[in-house]
């Protein structure tokens, strides 16, 4: 059994395509298969069921694929810990990001850290929040970007910003005229356009209605922000967004910001999220301090903790 097979079968199940799995393993096809076959005969066991068009794990694959992971995060810390004692100028991080937070906060944070370390290699992963965390406690990241709550409980994480939600409603709605900020209770009737599930901000939205006494009407969903506010510019319903999308503004189909007074102006966390007991390298820790010291240099930024 060797260390590449490992390999070769956990992309497999990540994917469940033998075509899929050997593009991201710069490998041929059919040299893939034919490892995972050998694989299999040296087990003396079926691992993945063979469709048309895709492969499943069986019992016996979904064991081993699951104790492979864990024994290439070992090896692949086992190497970090001797470049840092080799004190090795090189290396590469693999950064988790929620893509629309990571647009906002990785101008601020990558040229510093290239300056600073030019021949660290940064790998960005986006995904959207429950597959990052998934990643990370599997330890296919070193460290990721983040919001609380986290679900995954073997993670541990370091806050990094606070960052207010607003309400966006379209230009003609009625909220409009209240410049003071609006009362999270007299939303109870709007029409709430959220994100699909598996993202961490739709969490926050229904915990946000909940809160003040009531569960969101949603009328439509979207995985992607930008098309949550295009849908609420053309008047379709209401929701939150954060300070940082927002901000950024729009020269068309842009919605009306409003802050939120009533019964406390609502915050999200966003924090650097790793496994607990995972060996942190030197290059992940200063990619930490470099992050933490960037953005306390942002204007109208609130460091954790703050509000």
């Amino acid at each position: 059994m060797e260390l590449r097979q490992l390999q070769y079968a956990v992309q497999l199940a990540i994917d469940k395509n033998f075509s899929r799995a050997a593009e991201k393993l710069h490998i041929a096809q059919p040299s893939l298969s034919q490892q995972i076959a050998k694989l299999e005969k040296e087990l003396g066991l079926l691992l993945f069921q063979r469709n048309t068009n895709s492969v499943d794990l069986t019992y016996a694959g979904s064991i081993f694929t699951e104790r492979a992971q864990q024994i290439l995060d070992m090896v692949a810390q086992l190497r970090s810990e001797m470049d840092d004692i080799s004190q090795m100028r090189k290396g590469r991080l693999m950064i988790g990001s929620l893509p629309i937070t990571g647009a906002h906060i990785w101008p601020h944070v990558l040229p510093v850290f290239q300056q600073k370390y030019p021949e660290i290699e940064i790998v960005l992963v986006e995904e959207h929040s429950s597959v990052l965390e998934q990643l990370t406690a599997n330890g296919q990241t070193d460290i990721s970007l983040l919001t609380l709550p986290l679900q995954e409980r073997s993670l541990d994480h370091i806050p990094l910003i606070d960052e207010e939600i607003y309400l966006a409603v379209p230009p003609k709605h009625p909220l409009v005229d209240k410049k003071d900020g609006v009362s999270l209770p007299q939303l109870a009737d709007e029409p709430f356009i959220l994100l699909k599930k598996g993202q961490g901000f739709r969490h926050t939205s229904i915990q946000l209605c909940e809160d003040a006494g009531f569960a969101p009407r949603i009328v439509f969903e979207s995985s992607n922000i930008e098309t949550v506010q295009s849908l609420v510019a053309a008047g379709m319903g209401i929701a939150f967004v954060p300070q940082m999308v927002a901000r950024a503004g729009w020269s068309q189909h842009t919605p009306v910001y409003l802050r939120i007074r009533e019964p406390y102006t609502p915050f999200r966390t966003i924090v650097i999220a790793h496994k607990r007991d995972r060996y942190m390298t030197k290059a992940a820790d200063a990619f930490i301090q470099t992050m933490l010291e960037a953005m306390s240099n942002v204007p109208d930024i609130k460091q954790a903790g703050e509000h």
